[in-house]
Parts: C-alpha cells; sequence; structure tokens
C-alpha cells in the first residue's frame, strides 16, 4: 500500500471524518475506542482520530508475502530499517532519529517496537543480530511531527 507523506493512503487521509472513513473501510476491528480505531485491511490500518477527524495514519507489518507500506517503490515495512533508510536517503528523504524510529520531514516515520528480530527476515541471523526491521510506519502532517521530541505522535 503506497504512503502519502504528510497526507495518509488512498483509503484514509489526513483531515477526513470517521463516517468517510468507515464507508470505505466498514466499522473498526474493536469498535468503541474513540481516538484510535484498527481497520481489517492488508496492511492492518491504525487511525488515530482527534474528535471524528483522522489525524494520524499508521500502517502495520503485514510479513511473509503480505502487502506492506511503500513509498516510490521502496517497500518500507518488513525489511531491515537501515536498508530502508539507505534508499530513501537515496532518494532524496532525510531522516531525523527518535526513539523508536525515524522521522522524515515529508510527513512520515518509520518505527520498530522490537517485537521482531533479524531471525524474522534472515534465518541465519544469530539470536544477538542487533539489525531492527520496520514493524510500521505513520503518516501525518510535518507540523503534527514536529510537535514532540520524543516520538511523532
Amino acid at each position: 500500500m503506497e504512503i502519502l507523506p504528510g497526507e495518509g493512503v488512498g483509503l484514509v487521509k489526513v483531515g477526513e471524518t470517521r463516517d468517510v472513513v468507515e464507508s470505505r473501510l466498514g466499522p473498526p476491528v474493536h469498535p468503541g475506542i474513540s481516538a484510535r480505531s484498527v481497520y481489517a485491511t492488508e496492511p492492518m490500518l491504525v487511525v488515530d482520530y482527534d474528535g471524528d477527524t483522522v489525524e494520524v495514519v499508521e500502517l502495520g507489518y503485514s510479513g511473509e508475502g503480505g502487502e506492506e507500506a511503500t513509498l516510490d517503490g521502496v517497500q518500507l515495512t518488513y525489511r531491515f530499517m537501515d536498508d530502508v533508510l539507505a534508499e530513501l536517503t537515496a532518494l532524496g528523504h532525510r531522516a531525523e532519529r527518535y526513539d523508536i524510529g525515524y522521522m522524515f520531514r515529508a510527513g512520515f516515520y518509520l518505527y520498530s517496537m522490537a517485537s521482531l528480530s533479524a531471525q524474522s527476515l534472515d534465518p541465519e541471523a544469530s539470536p544477538d543480530d542487533p539489525r531492527a526491521v520496520v514493524e510500521g510506519v505513520g503518516i501525518a502532517p510535518v507540523a503534527h511531527l514536529l510537535g514532540s521530541a520524543t516520538e511523532p505522535h
């Protein structure tokens, strides 16, 4: 699923209302949680709402052959963080480190919660291989991302 930096994805865009989103995607997986909703798409979409307006769009990894988040032909999720950073840098995107990943002033961020190990992608990796795997990507206007010094949202 292609991301649109600062805007969202084709299915959900920052600034849209919950009614518009749910008319496209159906109800969230766990209804009744107003601030954050998870939708059954591939990859899974997690939408943060401010009231009933989309504020942040996140995509998790699908893994093992599922659809992943992409940008300009670069697979973002379910890959080694360093490989993704190298490809994005080659395309002119500049990364800024934050506690669990990297933020890009174009209006997106990558993160790894360390729930996947290097062995998830490289079966020959040692158990203590420090390579981080991109587990998700978030999209929001850059002004929103710069609102916090420690994490994008």
